[in-house]
Parts: structure tokens; C-alpha cells; sequence
């Protein structure tokens, strides 16, 4: 049977720019973005504006909240086909007690290291509320707190997580430079059939904290083989 191939950009080409009046729902908005909202008393926000971006902000209610900007669990692209992530964030206020991480992962749990499979940049604000760490996660080979030696505050920074050199060795980049190039980050052991979604959670515990992530660019390449 012949083969065909079929590169392409999702969503588009330009990627996502988060340039449009959009409040995050748990029903799929535009380019199939959705929120879970763990709060209880609090109101976090997760909304993009012109100009501005797609900004998920906690509050200052003293809780635990857990906010994720996800897919809803609609797990749409193979790993095995998935070429490259690309995103543009910045944070701010980042305390002892808030996670981020911002990534591709499979089903969304509001512990993140018991997502079952991810590829991701992550703050831990116990261990330091500016420094940037890496993690892969294939079920097999866990690759937790890799450092980086970046740190990430009120500028932009771009981020790219690439797969392009195949599973066995999954690269990161942070401004264009490689990070944690000391570690081999391999997620080898998934089958072909492993599904992931483009994933940002930010949590805190419960505190008056008031951490907030920033995203104005997304795209990711994928490149499919029908036979």
C-alpha cells in the first residue's frame, strides 16, 4: 500500500496568537481551548484580549486553586507524530507555594507530576520562584527537575520542546538556546498510540497568592504518515 505523508502547523501556519476577546469555558472555545477551575470561594481569571494575550491569574483568596488551560482531555495528536512545540509566556508573581508547568501532557490531573505522560517546562516555587526546570515523563523513564540555569519573570521568553530527533531524545529550548543539554530525555517507552494535548496549569496552595501566566503565541508542527 503506498505511503503519504503530510506535514503541517497547528492551528494555523501564523500558530495561535491569542489575539481575540476570549473567556476560557469548559466548553471548547476557539482552536479547541477549555479551563478547569478547582477554586471555591476565589474567582481566578482566564481570558485573552487583544494585545495582550491569553492571561490565566489566580486570586488572592486564601485556598488551593488549580487552574489549567488544556483540551479538555480531547487527546488529538500522536507524540509520535508531534515534530515541535512552540510558545511565547512570561509570569509574574510566583510564590513558595505555585506550580506552573507549560507543555504537551495526556489527561489533566491537578497533581502534575501524576500526569501519566508529558514533556514540559516547569516552576516549583518550593525550590526557587524564578528558575525554570524541564521534565519528561513516559510512564517508564521519569525525568523530574531538570535545571536549566533560566529564569522566567515580567519578559517574554520563547520556549520550544522538540521531537524532532525522535522519542529516544527530546530536546529544549528556551530563546532559542538548548537547555539541560546535559540529560538525555527519552520517552522511548511510549507505544505509538500515546495521545497528548498542549497543557498549561498554574496552582497554588492554599495561600493570598496571586501568580499569573501570560501566553501570546502558540504553534505546534506535526508531521502524519497515512499507509
Amino acid at each position: 500500500m503506498p505511503e503519504y505523508a503530510r506535514a503541517y502547523y497547528w492551528p494555523s501556519d501564523q500558530g495561535d496568537n491569542f489575539d481575540r476577546a476570549q473567556a476560557l469555558t469548559t466548553t471548547p472555545g476557539m482552536n479547541g481551548w477549555t479551563v478547569k477551575d478547582t477554586s471555591s470561594t476565589g474567582t481566578p481569571t482566564y481570558l485573552s484580549t487583544s494585545g495582550v494575550g491569553m492571561k490565566l491569574t489566580l486570586d488572592n483568596a486564601v485556598e488551593a486553586q488549580v487552574v489549567t488551560m488544556y483540551h479538555g482531555d480531547v487527546l488529538q495528536f500522536a507524540l509520535n507524530e508531534l515534530k515541535t512545540l512552540e510558545f511565547i509566556a512570561k509570569v509574574a508573581g510566583i510564590a513558595t507555594g505555585d506550580v506552573l508547568v507549560m507543555g504537551v501532557a495526556s489527561a489533566q490531573n491537578d497533581t502534575a507530576d501524576s500526569v501519566a505522560t508529558h514533556a514540559w517546562f516547569r516552576m516549583e516555587g518550593t525550590a526557587s520562584t524564578t528558575l525554570v526546570v524541564v521534565e519528561t515523563d513516559d510512564g517508564t523513564t521519569d525525568n523530574d527537575d531538570k535545571a536549566t540555569g533560566v529564569t522566567l519573570g515580567s519578559t517574554f521568553k520563547k520556549f520550544v520542546i522538540d521531537f524532532s530527533n525522535g522519542l529516544s531524545d527530546v530536546r529544549f529550548y528556551i530563546d532559542g538556546a538548548r537547555v539541560a543539554e546535559g540529560t538525555t530525555f527519552s520517552m522511548a517507552a511510549l507505544s505509538s498510540t500515546t495521545n497528548v494535548q498542549p497543557f498549561f496549569q498554574l496552582q497554588k496552595a492554599s495561600s493570598a497568592d496571586i501568580p499569573s501566566v501570560t501566553i501570546t503565541w502558540l504553534r505546534m508542527t506535526v508531521s502524519k504518515v497515512y499507509n
